[in-house]
């Protein structure tokens, strides 16, 4: 089955969650702030997409971190610590298809191609 995971009061979340629902496409979803982060998880969707797509740096919780924290991360293992003890930083959502693709964030016209 389809795995959602992101925020539930997170716009894009939300537009991602309404597309599923819209084309018939089961789905449960992984809320980072009730269940946490799967830190299984976080390892595969950096090793899928990179460290620097699954890191949000454009949100406010990014803006929020001290310039030592934000300069701070440079690889993979620094941006993990970090996205573990802060789900927000994590780009949303991130969705494990069924066929095991990892996805960073939501593109409709891609994820029509996707089972």
């Amino acid at each position: 089955m389809i795995t959602l995971h992101g925020i539930p009061n997170c716009d894009t979340v939300k537009k991602a969650r309404a597309w599923l629902d819209a084309n018939g496409r089961e789905h449960r979803f992984h809320d980072f702030k009730k269940l946490g982060v799967p830190e299984t998880g976080l390892d595969a969707w950096i090793a899928a997409a990179g460290w620097e797509a699954v890191l949000n740096r454009k949100g406010t919780t990014w803006r929020a971190l001290d310039d030592a924290t934000r300069a701070a991360v440079t690889d993979a293992a620094s941006a993990r610590a970090l996205m573990i003890s802060q789900p927000s930083l994590i780009k949303r959502p991130v969705v494990v298809w069924n066929d095991g693709a990892i996805t960073v964030g939501f593109d409709a016209a891609d994820w029509a191609t996707r089972r």
